[in-house]
């Protein structure tokens, strides 16, 4: 009798004449985990992936057209194809061009999955929801079935289904899975690799030039490759020896200012822990900057490392991992060292190659042969090459820190290496961060943990202490530390001096734990202000953690990548404590970092405002608003919020407005500074305002065209649609103003008269905008379908109807560098390289200036019949 599996694969076989075919039949056991998961990436007819799950002993499948993509917005079309045998599943390889399904097939991702809810049923109903544990995708997905979609392909019906991605954890908005990863999950090859039966980059048990033939006499079924694959160029011919030794590294010295000349390299600094690996054929060794051996903490870049050469090698470089930024972070990595998520290794220098001394050579010879050794590399390898520039240091500088990294390395490409701290390498940061020691904590009245630890530098053989560091720690964090610090409790302070009322209920630790700490600055007495935590370091001992000191400048000096010149206004905390008090507002943990990477406080956002009100109030005083609340910072969850609870401050108030379905609802407004102040109390980060005011809420007084990109698109079309819309809007008679949002986009906006209602406010506003997209329909698009987006620019006209809000000019964005969407002038819009160039200090300087929106309350216009009619 045949078994339930055979039946299933009935359409399988009956496509192939397993006679003449290697392909797997499926009359063979192949043993798995019981629920395996695949997906093949086929380069066949047509691109396309072939998405697998294991149910009742076969591979159910589906054509997958574009490929799973992680973000939850996108519905990808998966078609129902018949099911395969399990064995299939391990398949890598070509298939003849003149075979069914001819073509390149990668293994392109692998794992198991496990059904919410009966699988059967979801199959039954076409509401298939999983959550599938592979090396890519991760997290919850559903395949839906399209069941009135389906459509007919020759004899067969064929089913159209949707694979769709939960919002969770694992879903990412941008950089779909299909572009971040393009290589085979198991042997790290392209399609060309496969396609040629180069080597495998990883270890793996597939065949190097498999290829599967229907045709018997073609197919070559030996396990081995015919001849042994080269080597690397830079290892051709040679043989392992030793394992090179530990070498002690070049260090950077700390700096102010980006060096001048063509003769630097410029690098990324990278946020991780320095590393040497040492490489002797298969055998590797890493090592920390202080020498210790640290191969099983980093061993998951023991095997790719270990692929590299036949023959020896020594590299310098940086080990770190991602964050949800695609940012090296230290936090992430430490991380992912406990819990086995990915590393990478950035390597940025060649010591030794072959038995080679390489030290003597210039940096830009050491570079050459260490790309050389490297190889091509796929961007989503383990082992990455360190790019640098040559030349524009500045401009490099610039760049990063507006992406909100930590700072650049310069480094003479003349220069030999030397294993010492000089300035032929030198550090750039854009923020302050480095290592303390952990001398000692303050206990907590609320919690089992501490409230802050005691943290210091050594000064010759004087611990000084610098401060108090309370922020920065999840809750595991703080609990794992505190194990820490009961091991190393001890009677007597450590510190050379400590101010007694710190010292007072102070617990005190031997001073051999350090951490990393980013902060603002140095206070007149030596101590931190506005201190985050941000991990232990392991790599460096106590006694040589002391005060890093710009060479040649003062430490603490402030980066300028801002359109504002000269002596720019900061917002100081100290200034926004007593702003607070003189509007009536207590200020709760005035000093809690909202920022991080911008060390901007509580405090310092009711300052910025403060500087800002006389320009911000009079565009969103009196309206309904929208507030962004991040209780715990901008870097964690952040939530809308429009109606009035209860729970804030009196100075921020409510108005009670009807809703669309009748019901009545407390809305917030503010009328002062006062408000802005209570918002900030109450962690608003975002102020989005309602086109109309209290006392006229049926009529708006603003018409707002938000200007939406697609991805690739440039800021100079931006600009360009800002000036066209300007034009159009001009041809109907409006005068507009502008506002770079702090994000990807500009605000077109018309000051109205109130006289003409929302319905029909909102009806001009979608014939403007049909009408640009019917102009130019390759360039515009005034649907917000994103598919319909593609290389366009998304006329966003949708905030012109009752209810909508957009970003009130001068608030802070709830975003990396905390920009600030601000109005500028119709003429400096071509000077202005992004619609985020304006972080809090530009904005307040801009406060300070001639306001670019002075005639904003003369135009006296409305829409008006007319104009609706030109549609």
């Amino acid at each position: 009798m045949a078994s339930k599996a055979d039946t299933l694969l009935k359409t399988y076989r009956e496509k192939r004449d397993f006679a003449r075919s290697s392909e797997p039949s499926g009359d063979a056991s192949h043993e798995t985990a019981g629920n395996s998961f695949v997906v093949q990436k086929h380069d066949a007819t047509t691109l396309h992936f072939d998405f697998r799950i294991e149910l009742d002993g076969v591979l159910k499948s589906w054509a997958v057209t574009k490929g799973p993509s992680d973000n939850p917005g996108d519905k990808r079309l998966a078609v129902r194809v018949e099911d395969h045998p399990l064995d299939y599943g391990a398949f890598e390889g070509t298939i003849p061009k003149e075979e069914y399904g001819g073509g390149t097939v990668m293994l392109w991702d692998r794992g198991t999955w496990e059904p919410i809810g009966d699988p059967h049923e979801g199959l039954k109903n076409g509401d298939l929801k999983m959550r599938i544990h592979g090396e890519r995708m991760k997290g919850e997905w559903v395949l839906v079935h399209m069941k009135g979609r389906d459509s007919k392909s020759g004899k067969s019906k064929r089913e159209n289904w949707l694979l769709i991605k939960h919002r969770d954890d694992y879903a990412k908005d941008e950089n779909p899975l299909t572009e971040r990863f393009t290589r085979s999950v198991a042997t790290g090859r392209d399609f060309d690799g496969i396609a040629k039966g180069l080597k495998a980059k990883k270890k793996t048990d597939l065949p190097e030039d498999a290829v599967w033939h229907s045709d018997s006499s073609k197919a070559d079924r030996k396990d081995k490759p015919k001849s042994k694959p080269k080597a690397k160029s830079g290892s051709r011919g040679k043989t392992a020896g030793a394992l090179p030794e530990y070498q002690s590294p070049q260090l950077a010295t700390l700096v102010d200012d980006v060096p001048d000349g063509d003769g630097w390299a410029f690098e990324m600094k990278y946020d991780g822990y320095r590393c040497l690996a040492a490489i002797s054929g298969g055998q590797v060794a890493l090592y920390t900057r202080n020498g210790k051996d640290w191969t099983d903490t980093f061993k998951r870049l023991v095997e790719p490392l270990s692929h590299l050469t036949e023959g020896t090698a020594l590299i310098d470089g940086e080990i770190c991992a991602f964050d949800n930024k695609g940012r090296t972070d230290f936090a992430t990595l430490r991380n992912n060292l406990s819990n086995g998520g990915d590393l990478v290794l950035f390597a940025f220098d060649l010591l030794h190659l072959d038995g080679e001394d390489l030290t003597e050579k210039p940096l830009e010879d050491r570079k050459d042969r260490l790309k050389e050794l490297l190889g091509t590399i796929d961007r989503n390898a383990p082992l990455q090459y360190s790019e640098h520039v040559t030349g524009n240091g500045q401009r490099v500088f610039d760049a990063v820190c507006r992406e909100g990294h930590e700072g650049i390395i310069a480094k003479r490409l003349d220069a030999p290496y030397r294993g010492d701290r000089n300035r032929k390498w030198l550090k750039i940061k854009c923020v302050h961060r480095q290592e303390f020691v952990i001398a000692g904590w303050s206990p907590s009245n609320r919690k089992k943990t501490f409230a802050s630890l005691l943290v210091g530098t050594y000064d010759g053989e004087s611990l000084r202490y610098r401060g108090r560091v309370g922020t920065g720690f999840s809750q595991d964090d703080a609990a794992e530390l505190q194990k820490q610090l009961d091991a190393r409790d001890r009677k007597t302070s450590p510190f050379d001096d400590v101010p007694k009322s710190i010292a007072r209920n102070a617990k005190w630790v031997t001073p051999e734990l350090v951490c990393e700490i980013g902060f603002t600055e140095f206070t007149e007495d030596g101590y931190l202000r506005h201190p985050s935590f941000l991990g232990l370091r392991e790599d460096k001992p106590a006694k040589e953690v002391v005060i890093e000191k710009a060479a040649g400048g003062e430490q603490n000096k402030k980066t300028d990548d801002s359109p504002a010149s000269g002596d720019k206004p900061h917002a100081e905390s100290g200034a926004g404590v007593d702003a607070a008090e003189k509007a009536g507002v207590r200020l709760t943990s005035p000093d809690r970092v909202v920022f991080p990477h911008q060390g901007l406080t509580k405090s310092a956002l009711v300052a910025y405002y403060e500087a800002v009100a006389e320009r911000m109030l009079p565009h969103i005083a009196n309206r309904p608003l929208s507030l962004l609340r991040c209780p715990q910072g901008r870097a964690k969850y952040c939530f809308f919020q429009k109606h009035d609870t209860g729970g804030f401050p009196k100075q921020l108030k409510s108005v009670e407005i009807e809703e669309k379905d009748g019901e009545r609802e407390q809305y917030f407004y503010l009328d002062d500074f006062a408000g802005l102040v209570a918002g900030v109390q109450m962690n608003v980060l975002e102020w989005h305002i309602w086109g109309s005011r209290i006392d006229s809420i049926e009529k708006p007084d603003r018409l707002i065209f938000d200007i939406d990109p697609d991805e690739g698109l440039d800021f100079e079309d931006v600009r360009s649609a800002a000036r066209d819309i300007r034009q159009g809007l001009q041809d109907d008679g409006l005068e507009s103003f502008a506002m770079v949002t702090g994000g990807k986009g500009i605000h077109v906006i018309a000051p109205l008269t109130a006289r003409t209602e929302w319905p029909e406010v909102k009806a001009y506003a979608k014939q403007f905008a049909a009408r640009m997209e019917a102009e130019e329909p390759k360039r515009f698009t005034a649907n917000m379908s994103k598919a319909k987006r593609k290389g366009r620019i998304f006329i966003d006209y949708l905030r012109n109807e009752r209810g909508s809000t957009a970003i009130s000019p001068f608030s802070v964005r709830s975003r990396e560098g905390a920009p600030v969407a601000v109005p500028i002038a119709w003429d400096e819009l071509n000077d202005l390289k992004a619609a985020n160039v304006f972080d809090p200090d530009a904005a307040m300087a801009r406060a300070a200036e001639a306001d670019p929106w002075a005639d904003y309350d003369k135009p006296r216009q409305s829409v008006t019949k007319k104009m609706l009619g030109k549609g």
